[in-house]
């Protein structure tokens, strides 16, 4: 089936062009042509600032059920994390799916149009495996075929409860959902997982805190060697300390030492790391995701990535535990973060972050040729208005920077995947009332 696309604007990878006509054959685009200044009467218009659809490189569905309600007082990620296990008891199967459909709709009015699911929520309340073992993954995979969205499924490897000095805590309480007991029950499992037109299948370590190196970080390393892979990393310093104790070793030298890292692997928030650390990164070609809003919802602190790119580290964006769903809050929270720890500005280009929140969070999900507005890519797209009172007043020509510096997910007009509206005028056109199924689904999960 062939449609065709005519962009008001579009953002081509290094600059602003107006008046471009895609040509969109099979969920493909198949001809970019320039220089078109009014619409043909064969095209679906789309007025404003059409870029590649964005990736969603970190997402946990579930935690967005604890939206609003984590905010109440002080405490810290491990008193956060103690909230969140309120609602691991409470899921099952057809509820997450109701969840995660409402979840990947929000995503999709937001401009996403892949999501990497970071899924460590396995089994029934004891820890026994469902009929279908996988059916809390399914729920997942189908939830986002119904939003509209891709998923890539990262389904994750959680084995034990902590890391302490006397060695690995065994999984307590609502974390024995998580749980597959061993490397090759969880491998078994997770071979059986299929993924399709809108899915493809990765794999996850939760972190260095639920997988020992007696599990085999080599063993699991060359099973998941073709497929994007990733994990936790760092993310706080009580981690890192509980890793030297044990091993004497960082957890990136830890992974490392294993054969872990390489250009299929991500590690996500990166955000206490030492110098040898990023080095390690960087040269394995690895991936670092950052997550700034729940990075400093969680008051876990900025993490290195402009050293982390001076390495070679490609760098993605995800919203984590979803406190907002906002992919160009994401962007460029990482460069005003930077900004008030340096005290200066200018630390990455607008296209640079666009990048970030495009191709190479894309390509980080197994999804190379996704996140260019160009013959032979995917035909995921979005399109971003420049009249709101957020957008209105510059040029076109600056409607990146518009975008990253100045735009919401509030802003995102329509939204494209495989060729097909998902989102048009700011409404989803497959869930009808996402705040109404949001709403829902999180009273269902809470309780």
């Amino acid at each position: 089936m062939q449609v065709t696309y005519w962009l008001e604007h579009a953002w081509l990878g290094t600059h602003v062009e107006p008046g471009v006509v895609l040509t969109v054959t099979d969920g493909r685009i198949t001809g970019v042509r320039t220089g078109v200044d009014t619409a043909p009467p064969d095209a679906t218009a789309l007025r404003g600032l059409t870029l590649p659809g964005l990736a969603n490189a970190h997402s946990h569905a579930f935690h967005r059920a604890l939206r609003g309600t984590v905010q109440v007082g002080s405490g810290t990620f491990w008193t956060w994390r103690e909230i969140m296990y309120s609602v691991v008891f409470r899921l099952t199967p057809d509820s997450y799916f109701e969840l995660a459909r409402a979840v990947y709709a929000e995503m999709a009015l937001a401009g996403i149009t892949c999501v990497g699911e970071f899924h460590y929520l396995h089994h029934q309340l004891d820890g026994s495996p469902y009929d279908n073992p996988n059916a809390m993954g399914e729920a997942l995979i189908a939830a986002a075929a119904e939003a509209g969205i891709r998923i890539t499924l990262l389904d994750t490897v959680y084995l034990h409860g902590g890391l302490a000095r006397g060695g690995y805590r065994p999984l307590e309480g609502a974390q024995a959902r998580f749980g597959d007991g061993r490397p090759d029950r969880w491998y078994a499992r997770w071979s059986q997982l299929k993924g399709g037109e809108h899915a493809r299948i990765g794999a996850a370590l939760h972190s260095v805190r639920a997988f020992s190196d007696r599990d085999g970080y080599r063993t699991f390393a060359e099973w998941t060697r073709e497929v994007p892979t990733h994990i936790h990393l760092s993310e706080q310093p009580a981690e890192n300390e509980a890793c030297l104790a044990v091993h004497n070793r960082t957890p990136a030298r830890l992974l490392a030492d294993s054969g872990f890292w390489g250009p299929h692997t991500t590690a996500v928030h990166a955000t206490h790391l030492t110098g040898e650390d990023i080095a390690l990164l960087g040269a394995a070609g690895s991936t670092v995701c950052m997550c700034p809003t729940t990075e400093r919802d969680l008051a876990d602190g900025i993490g290195p990535a402009p050293q982390l790119r001076r390495a070679g580290c490609p760098l993605s964006l995800g919203s984590d535990s979803h406190a907002v769903i906002d992919l160009f809050e994401e962007a460029r929270a990482m460069e005003l973060n930077e900004r008030l720890r340096s005290r200066t500005r200018g630390h990455w280009t607008a296209a640079q972050l666009l990048r970030a929140a495009t191709e190479d969070g894309h390509a980080c999900l197994g999804w190379p040729e996704a996140g260019r507005l160009e013959a032979g890519a995917l035909a995921d797209f979005t399109t971003v208005a420049l009249d709101s009172v957020r957008t209105a007043g510059p040029p076109p020509r600056l409607g990146a920077e518009s975008a990253v510096f100045a735009a919401t997910a509030a802003d995102v007009r329509h939204t494209v995947v495989a060729g097909r509206q998902i989102v048009r005028d700011g409404r989803h056109r497959l869930v009808e009332d996402v705040p109404t199924a949001l709403a829902k689904a999180i009273a269902a999960a809470r309780g």
